[in-house]
């Protein structure tokens, strides 16, 4: 089949997310806003998004009106091998064509078995069909390829629904091939994190940049800070960046230290780069948030470098046990700021670590000895055996209060670690 190689711009998308379990809420569909955030800066607009049930006959239906309203449809999901996967089968139907398997898929496919010492079971080779419109997109960490389809103008890209297998499809295979078509203009954003400064401030503190020509500026508050996006639009990516580079300078000399991060930078990344450059470590103890906090320090590559180790300690005794005085907890409460910065000690001392850290708090929904949901004490220790202390009161469900107060430690260390010198 002859393809067309080139797309007019603008290109209206579509995103469609396949899978009755996003309908019934068992997972969340954070596909579709990933790949939202990438169509921009490709000069494609996006027009509309939708979540479809693993139903022929709503899948059909959905495959329809997408394909009568917009250019560029993406879909994400029903490309395993059960009957309920119905991706292939919906876009072979649009389009009236029978699919067949295609030998080297199958191949690909039996080795990928063959090389975990399984046999393939039958029902999997739906996986290596193709229609005639249809080419594979690689897939190497699954067994489900893609398809990249072209008919009559219009493009379909099926992606598979898991995540990582979904990102990686779209880094190496679809991006690309996108890129190469992209005719029209292409809009560049580059997200600006701060911390310790309210929204309202943040933006009187930016308005000397709010009128510079061809940009764009936003600001957003996150539970990581205040963030301000910068949007330039171009013929090209090159071009959209010069406008963009002057107003982030701006930006860093208004800001200074109060910027973080930037784009994907997470807050836990940026802490431990601080750790590394002074060859420091941070051990922890933690009550109410049950070991977030060490797991969110963990997450960064090369954790041990910066993160000596950490206890979870929920019962009173169990903290009294782990080193936590009992007169602290007797006179001031098992949840206070003298038993936060006790247990940091305790975490300090254990893992003989630089810095210690300890979280105490009442997560909810009932009160604790009196202190009221959502109240958080967190204490830290430095090398010098100089104590800080952060508290907070932010009752809006177990989960959200654990996530805050490991956002208020985090933020804690930072500005412990700016504060000093090093």
């Amino acid at each position: 089949m002859k393809r067309d190689r080139h797309m007019l711009a603008p290109v209206k998308a579509e995103i469609i997310a396949i899978g009755t379990e996003i309908l019934l809420g068992e997972i969340v569909d954070t596909n579709s806003s990933y790949i939202a955030r990438q169509l921009p800066e490709l000069g494609i607009d996006l027009y509309y998004t939708s979540v479809v049930g693993d139903n022929m006959g709503r899948v059909a239906e959905t495959f329809e009106r997408a394909w009568q309203r917009s250019d560029l449809i993406i879909t994400t999901g029903g490309l395993g091998p059960t009957d309920d996967d119905m991706t292939r089968e919906g876009v072979a139907r649009l389009l009236g064509e029978e699919p067949h398997v295609d030998p080297v898929l199958e191949e690909r496919l039996r080795g990928f078995f063959a090389s975990r010492g399984y046999p393939m079971p039958e029902s999997n080779i739906k996986q290596a069909w193709l229609i005639p419109s249809a080419r594979a997109l690689d897939n190497p960490r699954g067994t489900a390829p893609g398809w990249w389809v072209e008919r009559a103008g219009h493009v379909i890209v099926c992606m598979p629904g898991v995540p990582p297998e979904m990102e990686r499809m779209w880094i190496h295979e679809v991006k690309p091939e996108l890129e190469r078509r992209s005719t029209g203009e292409v809009l560049v954003t580059r997200t600006i994190k701060t911390l310790g400064i309210g929204e309202g401030t943040v933006d009187e503190m930016a308005r000397p940049v709010y009128s510079t020509p061809g940009i764009g500026i936003g600001t957003y508050a996150r539970q990581d800070g205040v963030h301000l996006r910068i949007g330039a639009k171009a013929a090209t990516r090159e071009e959209a960046w010069g406008r963009i580079r002057p107003v982030e300078e701006e930006l860093r000399l208004i800001f200074g230290q109060a910027i973080w991060g930037v784009d994907d930078d997470t807050l836990e990344e940026a802490i431990a780069d601080m750790l590394h450059k002074r060859q420091r470590s941070v051990g922890t103890m933690e009550s109410g948030s049950g070991g977030l906090l060490a797991s969110t320090l963990t997450d960064v590559p090369g954790a041990t470098q910066h993160f000596a180790g950490g206890l979870v300690a929920y019962h009173a005794q169990h903290k009294i046990d782990a080193g936590v005085p009992a007169d602290v907890i007797t006179d001031h409460g098992v949840v206070s700021q003298e038993t936060a910065k006790a247990m940091a000690r305790v975490a300090q001392q254990h893992f003989r670590a630089d810095y210690g850290i300890g979280i105490t708090g009442v997560m909810g929904p009932e009160p604790l000895e009196g202190v009221p949901p959502g109240t958080v004490h967190i204490g830290l220790v430095t090398p010098a055996g100089a104590e800080h202390a952060s508290s907070m009161t932010f009752n809006q469900g177990r989960a959200a209060v654990k996530r805050r107060a490991v956002t208020t430690a985090l933020l804690l260390i930072r500005r412990t670690l700016l504060e000093e010198p090093g």
